[in-house]
């Protein structure tokens, strides 16, 4: 439904200004494919919607003769491996946590290292530089780490941002880095069991799932009965994603694609090429 009222604004917001660029996200992909992965057999119901979405659009747009990009956000590779690097940097006496009313948080202060992990890449920020190689060699023993970026070689990969961990870690094939912390999930934060994307240190994809339907209706006739509820219906099993993306070293079927009507002789391009694309159909 998110993804046909965006369809729906779009087309309304043309027809009311006219706008010389409009940039349409439609996410209904994004999210089975995280679940299930690049499997068919599971996401073919929402490849036949997101059709007739995009086929509307398509027309719509070239009724108004204006020149179409589809682009792809990012490509989505099978996984089934979660790696938890906050858990090893804690076992290894590095990241602190605090305790709440019996609960854990993580306190990114008071830690030596932690990390903010986003799919298939990971930043590790290090607040003492004298445990740095410490950190790497930890680092080295996770099977699921294919590339520890230090300031350096993140400037070799053009990702060199002043805002970016002290580390830049890149998983390996068919791995995905979470953010869980805690050891014992009967002590896991609050909010890990519910979709709160500003409290979690990480982007946490388990939040597309349910531990059960009946738990989140009984929630919801709390909440219309006017009682306090907390919506504390997200399982705590990493393992339930079978999509993600981050690598670049991955299969060409996973990557994501660029069509226009644009005469261009590459079969590939680089991500910062898009831009130029755009500036083309602008201005040709």
């Amino acid at each position: 439904q998110s993804t046909q009222w965006i369809s729906n604004a779009s087309m309304l917001t043309d027809d009311l200004y006219n706008p010389t660029l409009t940039m349409i996200y439609l996410p209904h992909l994004d999210y089975c494919l995280q679940k299930y992965g690049p499997d068919l057999t599971k996401i073919s119901s929402e490849l036949l919607e997101i059709d007739q979405v995009l086929e509307n659009l398509v027309e719509f747009y070239q009724r108004k003769e204006a020149k179409i990009i589809l682009l792809s956000e990012y490509g989505i590779a099978p996984v089934n491996i979660p790696v938890h690097l906050n858990r090893v940097l804690r076992k290894a006496g590095l990241l602190e946590v605090r305790v709440e009313r019996g609960l854990e948080l993580l306190d990114a202060g008071a830690s030596k290292a932690f990390v903010v992990s986003d799919h298939q890449i990971a930043h590790v920020y290090i607040n003492d530089p004298s445990v740095t190689e410490q950190v790497k060699e930890i680092l080295k023993s996770v099977s699921g780490i294919e590339l520890i970026l230090d300031h350096d070689a993140q400037a070799e990969h053009h990702i060199n941002h002043q805002r970016a961990g002290d580390l830049v870690l890149i998983a390996r094939e068919n791995c995905w880095f979470t953010y869980y912390f805690w050891l014992d999930d009967t002590k896991a934060p609050d909010y890990a069991r519910m979709v709160d994307i500003h409290k979690k240190p990480g982007y946490d994809p388990v939040e597309m799932f349910m531990t059960s339907k009946l738990r989140a209706g009984y929630k919801l006739l709390r909440k219309k009965a006017g009682f306090r509820y907390v919506m504390d219906v997200i399982p705590l099993d990493a393992t339930l994603i079978k999509g993600s993306h981050g690598r670049v070293d991955i299969p060409e079927k996973y990557y994501p694609v660029l069509i226009t009507d644009e005469n261009n002789p590459q079969i590939i391009i680089q991500p910062t090429e898009v831009y130029d694309v755009i500036w083309r159909h602008l201005f040709s």
